[in-house]
């Protein structure tokens, strides 16, 4: 619990005042950085543990990383904007989440867990563009913990990369509110939803609401952001074919267009007590999704496993038009956002 503390107290000597919240009476603040919209007391943090209430402004995490890496976006996972390329991705620590088999658990629950030992590396928003620079990336993307509750120090990370045609991009659980995306639409063309289910019910056991998700997606569409979507396909959790068919139509309710990843889940942090998702499961998940109407569907985490589900084709003529394994493209025939063979438009970010 010491080391917890000492984390949380360097952690609060990293802040500034947060953009996203407004002043309650007697100091309170109400924070609209997620969807919990937490009304947090004078001495107190909201639910994700880093953005917290002192003398009645709210402070929020500025001036580090807790990870900085070079990844091929297909990694984020991205399909369908810049096939091939390198994005690097940068995170912080904490989550307004607390899911029990978390793949980014060291960074995502390093405060309300002392088993989790993500530490900060402090840096200046110009040095992580730099980076980018030097390795002409084309992407920066906020990942590793829940970008939403970092949003001001995403923005401003962004901010500076926009200039040199570095586009954003977000890697997000989705519990967002109106007013955070708005804050982050300037400088966010990519975001990548966890869509963890379709059961409201085992949603709230992970720490949040499936119905403000829902909209968040809704609304990421409305306002002209690249979507792409993952479901960790977790046995037992959320793999009936009822659940699936109701998740893979609400996408395609939305648009057809949306890009859907079904990924399969490994043991990781505390769901130790099940078997990871076979090719097969993969697969009937895919199946599903295109039967919904989804025209795009693929498959993650088990490359060379899962037949043609890792490339693209035109939803029109069925031309190979991307194909990989694993994070790595072999070919890419898209010309000028067209298929080669048929004309057809492929929705997308490809120049």
């Amino acid at each position: 619990m010491a080391e917890t503390l000492t984390l949380k107290s360097l952690l609060q000597e990293h802040t500034i005042e947060g953009e996203l919240y407004e002043r309650l009476d007697n100091d309170w603040v109400l924070c609209n950085a997620c969807g919990h919209r937490c009304k947090i007391k004078p001495g107190r943090e909201g639910i994700c543990k880093v953005r917290y209430n002192q003398g009645g402004k709210l402070l929020v995490p500025y001036g580090y990383a807790a990870g900085i890496q070079l990844d091929p976006i297909e990694k984020k996972p991205f399909f369908h904007a810049l096939p091939g390329s390198n994005a690097l991705s940068f995170g912080m620590l904490g989550c307004d989440y607390h899911c029990s088999y978390c793949q980014n658990w060291i960074t995502s629950q390093s405060i309300r867990d002392p088993a989790a030992l993500g530490q900060p590396e402090f840096i200046e928003p110009e040095k992580i563009v730099e980076i980018a620079l030097v390795y002409k990336s084309p992407v920066l993307v906020s990942t590793y913990n829940e970008p939403l509750i970092t949003s001001e120090w995403a923005v401003e990370v962004l901010k500076l990369g926009k200039p040199y045609g570095i586009r954003g991009a977000y890697v997000s659980n989705g519990n967002a509110t109106p007013e955070v995306i708005d804050y982050i639409a300037p400088y966010v063309s990519l975001y990548k939803v966890d869509l963890k289910g379709f059961d409201a019910k085992k949603y709230r056991q992970l720490g949040g609401r499936l119905e403000v998700v829902l909209d968040t997606i809704r609304l990421l569409k409305q306002k002209g952001l690249w979507v792409e979507i993952v479901t960790l396909i977790v046995p037992g959790f959320n793999d009936s074919e009822r659940e699936l068919q109701c998740l893979a139509e609400f996408i395609a309710s939305v648009s057809p267009e949306i890009p859907w990843h079904v990924t399969a889940f490994h043991q990781d942090y505390k769901m130790m007590d099940r078997s990871g998702t076979n090719a097969g499961a993969i697969t009937s998940a895919a199946r599903i999704g295109r039967e919904a109407g989804l025209k795009f569907v693929y498959a993650g985490n088990l490359p060379g496993r899962v037949g043609k589900l890792e490339n693209t084709y035109c939803p029109r003529c069925s031309a190979p038009l991307v194909e990989r394994e694993g994070f790595r493209v072999y070919r890419n025939l898209i010309v000028d956002g067209n298929c080669p063979r048929c004309r057809e438009a492929i929705p997308g970010i490809w120049h």
